[in-house]
């Protein structure tokens, strides 16, 4: 008679089999993060899969607070750590995680990660830190590895910019373990030469072959070069602990070559418009000088002692002018008052009046004798006619009433 087991019995039976298994008891399992679901418990459920086949993974919350450091998403490449086991009531069985991590690429990632919160929290990617890049350079500084297209692109740009404009480049390790010294001498070198400005890069890869530029001790080198660096790692999508650091950050090497050597061209143009600017200005600034020169010429004139002198003899002139016209004026008047006058008188003159047949008697004091009562006998009087003086004695007077 043949054995009958339940659901439960086969379950348990499978469970203690995982459970003696040493191999399971504590294992690493690598694989790419699907189907990830965060519970409002704190638990994470997701699968793990590979090309192959998958496994159903839970990480209790507990597990969770000290054995994840990240926040798992769709498609990460990740190493989990942990012991497969049953769960007897569905029958199934599943990776139970006790510490996750991030694999190769993704390792690097969440290291990166992490300095780059340190170095921004250190304020090294602060823009008050930053160096302006100065526009018109005469040396450039490269660090960069002496073969490849970096280095190519970098001097053929500038060269054709500005010809003028001398390269001195550093060929640095830019990738491996000798990378970071080497990269870190490069800036310490051009800064001793003192250059005008560096740039310090490569050409793209992946996240591995760029991972020399994410070294604390480049970005630290980077962070206190007293000569501004422009970062030109990677093509435009690659972005590193460099880039952060750096005064400017280009998206290629090209374009860090663009962004260090102003074209000479332009610089020619912007010299012919500076020159038209200032040969405007300048004429401008002599037609009003000379305008002010103008004005303080006449204020000078009318302010100067001659001027003024001039003035004043030309006043005293007017003054004159008038001052004999009026007295013209005045002895003409007078002149013409003098002669009514004088008319005036003729027609009053007892002169006149001795002309026409009179006489003038005036006494012994040369005074008029108009009455009797004024004369006496024997007075001697004066008897004034029109050729002369009659001496005479009164000898008598006589009333007489007339008209």
């Amino acid at each position: 008679m043949r054995n009958v087991y339940t659901v439960e019995q086969i379950n348990s039976y499978i469970k203690n089999m995982f459970t003696q298994d040493f191999l399971l008891s504590s294992l690493t399992v690598k694989g790419e993060v699907s189907n990830c679901k965060y519970h409002s418990s704190g638990h994470i459920y997701f699968t793990l899969k590979d090309a192959s086949g998958a496994i159903s993974c839970v990480m209790f919350r507990g597990s969770a607070a000290t054995g994840l450091r990240f926040r798992m998403q769709e498609g990460q490449q990740v190493c989990v750590t942990g012991s497969i086991d049953v769960y007897e009531r569905d029958g199934k069985y599943q990776l139970y995680a006790r510490k996750i991590e991030l694999d190769g690429a993704g390792a690097l990632f969440e290291r990166f990660e992490a300095l780059k919160k340190e170095l921004s929290e250190r304020g090294m990617f602060a823009n008050e830190y930053k160096q302006q890049i100065p526009k018109h350079i005469k040396t450039l500084g490269v660090v960069t590895a002496p073969t490849g297209a970096a280095v190519r692109d970098i001097i053929n740009i500038s060269t054709r910019r500005n010809p003028y404009v001398q390269i001195y480049l550093y060929p640095a390790i830019v990738q491996g373990d000798q990378a970071k010294e080497s990269i870190v001498r490069g800036i310490e070198t051009l800064t001793a030469m003192n250059v005008d400005v560096i740039i310090v890069g490569r050409g793209g890869g992946s996240i591995e072959d760029l991972w020399a530029f994410n070294e604390e001790i480049v970005a630290e080198a980077i962070f206190n070069c007293p000569i501004p660096i422009i970062s030109a790692v990677g093509h435009e999508t690659d972005t590193t602990i460099a880039d952060y650091v750096a005064d400017l950050r280009a998206p290629t090497p090209s374009a860090a070559a663009e962004l260090a050597v102003y074209e000479i061209d332009l610089l020619f143009q912007d010299i012919d418009a500076y020159r038209d600017i200032l040969t405007r200005r300048m004429n401008d600034r002599i037609m009003r000088l000379r305008e002010k020169a103008a004005s303080d010429r006449r204020l000078l004139e009318h302010l100067s002692p001659e001027a003024r002198i001039r003035d004043q003899r030309m006043r005293a002139a007017q003054a004159a002018d008038k001052l004999e016209r009026l007295m013209t004026d005045l002895i003409r008047d007078n002149r013409h008052r003098l002669d009514v006058n004088i008319e005036r008188l003729k027609a009053l003159s007892p002169l006149d009046k001795l002309q026409s047949g009179f006489s003038y008697v005036a006494d012994s004091e040369g005074k008029n004798v108009r009455s009797i009562k004024n004369v006496a006998p024997g007075d001697k009087i004066e008897i004034n006619v029109s050729d002369g003086v009659i001496g005479a004695e009164v000898v008598g007077a006589e009333k007489r009433k007339y008209g």
